[in-house]
């Protein structure tokens, strides 16, 4: 399987299961209705080892763009090779969330809120603030990325890491499961620009009733945080480590 494939089949896999799982919380009339908070990061953290496990073999399993511009900076990809993991990311992303609208078309109909609707596909936040909402996606980033360069990268001195080759499918659902869990109640943790523009471009684009705007004016903050998050983490590591 080539990169450009396992980034775009991993991340259409995380987010079919990612928004599979709030459609089914949130939307009218499913089983899973108002199953709360713990089941959506559950599932997502899931979602994340899924997608890691089918891409893993092939591209390192990425996933989010965050993570493509981590390793381009640290000098691990060309520019090249990450705007086509970016791109397979961002198509990815967008051919999942199609697939849950086929899925659970018949919940969308019989759900009425605009809001709700559109949160199957992208976040909001729960306090609309923007300078704290951005402060929310940087943090919950560089944890991210801070500590999957923990799980990857050699260190300096004695430190040894965990040697996982690749990102490994299982810590990294842990990390994203507790991001959600701790972090992730300000905003909806979108912590990946691709798992939110992509989704949030797809709403726009289909023919859902009822269905709520584009919302630019907030659009931005989980594409620019999860960058500036990932950047810092990047930094931190380097002056840490050399």
């Amino acid at each position: 399987m080539s990169p450009f494939l396992a980034e775009f089949i991993g991340t259409a896999a995380m987010i079919l299961l990612g928004g599979g799982v709030v459609a089914n919380v949130v939307l009218k009339d499913t089983k899973g209705n108002s199953s709360g908070w713990i089941v959506i990061c559950t599932a997502w953290a899931m979602a994340v080892f899924v997608g890691v496990t089918i891409a893993g073999p092939y591209s390192g399993a990425h996933l989010n763009c965050a993570v493509t511009i981590a390793n381009l900076v640290l000098g691990k990809l060309d520019l090249s090779t990450s705007l086509v993991y970016i791109a397979a990311q961002f198509l990815g992303a967008m051919t999942g969330a199609l697939l849950v609208w086929l899925v659970y078309k018949d919940h969308f109909q019989r759900t009425d809120d605009a809001a709700t609707k559109q949160a199957v596909f992208c976040t909001a936040p729960a306090i609309r603030n923007l300078p704290i909402n951005l402060i929310s996606e940087i943090v919950g980033t560089f944890v991210l990325i801070f500590t999957i360069l923990h799980f990857t990268e050699p260190m300096m001195g004695d430190k040894t890491p965990i040697g996982l080759g690749s990102i490994g499918a299982i810590p990294v659902a842990f990390l994203v499961w507790v991001i959600g869990l701790s972090l992730g109640g300000t905003t909806g943790y979108a912590i990946n620009p691709a798992r939110d523009l992509g989704p949030r471009i797809m709403h726009a684009l289909l023919p859902i009733r009822n269905k709520a705007g584009f919302d630019v004016a907030y659009a931005w903050i989980p594409v620019v945080g999860p960058i500036a998050g990932a950047l810092f983490a990047v930094l931190l590591y380097v002056l840490i480590y050399g």
